[in-house]
């Protein structure tokens, strides 16, 4: 497997220079930043990512008020107890993206901030203190506790909360298998190990949050590659 400081330097040509690919480079917030987030805050950052898939993202953002209207401000206590009834009401709603199944998917997420607020004292608790080096283990904690958060969507909530995390993106993907940490694109349990381990590794070579290696990686592969 390649080594990280390889990489970058791979990225820094392609991309004409460090200070370009620095300029490049996301901002995370810290675990006591993602711990003070309110539980309302986590639902709607899982509902905008839910509704963003398949949905242009600046149809999203111009009905965003009514989404917070709509879900009674994302209070998760109060959603997860919406009825059939409620929910059907939504799919009328046209201050929304009137998706039955996203607009459940809510509730079930709702249901799931819930949890974690009962077993962590909060869900901000839980997310800054699930380490960075068992990424794979909370996406399948997301996949399988929450609602419509597996794959890239999950990567992409936690990327927009502002937690340390590498997002499997197509140019990411690439720069995986060509470096050398898998052979095919990494959906398997198998090969998921297999990622988050090579990102451990550059990790602990480069001292670099995951985030920063990452974007490095996407930005280190292109079409001649």
């Amino acid at each position: 497997m390649e080594t990280f400081a390889d990489i970058r330097a791979r990225a820094v040509e392609r991309k004409g220079g460090a200070d370009v690919v620095d300029h490049h480079m996301p901002t995370m917030k810290s675990p006591e930043q993602l711990a003070a987030i309110p539980d309302d805050r986590w639902l709607a950052g899982m509902t905008r990512v839910v509704f963003n898939s398949g949905f242009s993202w600046k149809v999203i953002e111009a009905k965003w008020q009514g989404f917070e209207a709509a879900f009674l401000g994302f209070d998760p206590g109060r959603v997860c107890f919406m009825d059939d009834d409620a929910l059907d009401a939504l799919t009328r709603n046209p201050d929304i993206v009137r998706h039955r199944g996203k607009i459940t998917s809510t509730r079930e997420n709702a249901a799931y901030v819930v949890s974690l607020i009962k077993e962590h004292g909060s869900a901000g608790r839980f997310f800054a203190d699930w380490p960075v080096t068992d990424q794979v283990g909370l996406m399948a904690d997301m996949k399988k506790r929450g609602n419509r958060l597996g794959g890239n969507s999950g990567q992409y909530f936690l990327r927009q909360m502002g937690k340390d995390s590498f997002v499997l993106g197509s140019d990411v993907v690439k720069a995986l298998i060509k470096w050398g940490a898998v052979e095919k694109n990494p959906t398997s349990k198998r090969d998921l190990a297999a990622t988050q381990a090579a990102f451990n590794t550059w990790a602990e070579e480069s001292g670099l949050p995951y985030a920063h290696i990452s974007r490095t990686l996407a930005m280190s592969v292109g079409d001649e590659d």
